[in-house]
């Protein structure tokens, strides 16, 4: 369906003024070090800033970046877009190698800088959160979410600053809970289960009750809301392990829950009414409502169990930059962060505000486009991020293909203890690169 292809485009991604910033900026690279004393901009300076927006995101990141240049005429903010998000993760990497040729700022994920903080390539932001000309003078003031900002982290360095955030939650058919006698949404696991059966069972088998686009995220937080952090002493094919795969292997088996398979996203077969409800990332939500249209009304409600994970890139600084335009780049980026440019983000894309003040404020959680802005506070209660510990981001990639393995099996009613062992293996080689 077209509106489905649409949103599997836009979270793929999601993530020159020749001779200056992009390349080489402007031949003045800065031999920076830690205690480098913070510049203030006095003069014309430009800053490059890779990313992977496309669609709506790209276009309000280009409005965004107009009104900043209009309020800091003296900085110019040259927009690279990089593609899809592993198109800039390659882009960086390959680009680390030629240190100079790197952008003053991109969009990332924590785990693919890991290796360029290690090499001292990346500039720790705290200084500048602190700083009272350039910054807001301690994080308190930043008025960031703590939980956000703290996933932005790299060893425990303030690499990053949150910019585009999103949460997984629950999207479900509200007229099909009503014609099934489900008076609220589930809170808990045990709850989706039960409430995915009733829906399957009574529908007679032409409405699957559930299904959770990210398996990879599945299993994460169902270890995690079972005691156990992501990291390499996990035993896949351990019991608490397999507790966490069986629930899901077993109601897809049974048919009252499904996976997204090759359509990546359950949006779709949920605007068919083929699904009852999902979990996803909540800045598919206007997706859902395009979709959607006026065939039913659908709700949202936070995702079953304590945790849901925090997604979405951060905003990284080269260490390579000029004092300039590292004081250039963090001006930027804290009026990308503020409470008006991350209402206008939010509104816009769907994506939560990383802002406290924004995400309190009644002009979001009043949004009458969007459903999710009245229920973010109780769905945010307790976020989990996977942590940024060697070769985390490569284990967790393992997990989506390793998962798919186990639920194929699933569907063909086999044994999923083959398939689990299997996983293990792959699993453990991947913390092990």
């Amino acid at each position: 369906m077209k509106f489905s292809r649409k949103l599997a485009a836009a979270f793929a991604v999601g993530l020159t003024l020749v001779g200056t910033a992009a390349c080489s900026n402007g031949g003045n690279s800065s031999s920076s070090s830690d205690t480098e004393k913070i510049a203030k901009v006095t003069k014309k300076t430009n800053i490059v800033f890779w990313h992977g927006m496309t669609g709506v995101q790209q276009d309000t990141l280009k409005e965004l970046t107009k009104e900043f240049e209009k309020e800091n005429p003296k900085i110019k903010v040259k927009l690279e877009n990089q593609g899809a998000y592993q198109d800039l993760q390659a882009k960086i990497n390959s680009t680390l190698q030629s240190p100079n040729n790197l952008p003053t700022i991109t969009q990332a994920y924590p785990d693919w800088l890991a290796t360029a903080a290690k090499n001292k390539m990346l500039v720790d932001l705290k200084p500048y959160i602190n700083n009272k000309e350039v910054g807001w003078g301690s994080e308190q003031s930043s008025d960031i979410k703590p939980a956000l900002l703290n996933g932005a982290k790299i060893e425990g360095t303030q690499y990053g600053i949150p910019f585009n955030k999103s949460i997984e939650s629950l999207t479900y058919n509200a007229d099909l809970f009503k014609k099934y006698g489900i008076k609220k949404a589930p809170a808990t696991m045990d709850e989706l289960k039960k409430d995915a059966e009733i829906i399957y069972t009574k529908s007679k088998h032409k409405v699957v009750g559930a299904g959770f686009d990210s398996l990879s995220n599945y299993y994460v937080l169902g270890m995690k809301n079972n005691g156990v952090n992501f990291s390499s002493k996990i035993d896949f094919a351990g019991d608490t392990s397999k507790k966490v795969i069986n629930y899901y292997a077993d109601g897809v088996k049974a048919g009252y829950f499904r996976v997204a398979g090759s359509e990546h996203y359950l949006s779709g077969p949920f605007a068919n009414q083929k699904v009852a409800m999902y979990i996803g990332t909540s800045a598919g939500e206007g997706f859902v409502k395009q979709g959607v249209g006026n065939r039913f009304t659908y709700d949202v409600a936070p995702r079953p169990g304590k945790y849901t994970m925090s997604q979405g890139t951060d905003v990284y600084m080269f260490k390579h930059a000029t004092a300039d335009q590292k004081a250039a780049a963090f001006t930027y980026i804290k009026f990308l962060v503020s409470k008006s440019s991350q209402l206008k983000w939010a509104n816009a894309t769907g994506y939560i505000p990383v802002n406290q003040t924004a995400a309190d404020s009644a002009e979001y959680k009043n949004n009458k486009k969007l459903k999710l802005p009245a229920k973010l506070e109780s769905a945010m209660e307790n976020l989990y991020s996977i942590p940024v510990i060697k070769d985390s981001g490569a284990a967790y990639g393992q997990l989506n293909p390793i998962m798919q393995t186990i639920m194929s099996a699933a569907q063909k009613h086999q044994d999923v203890n083959g398939a689990i062992n299997t996983g293990k293996n792959k699993f453990d080689a991947a913390w092990k690169q």
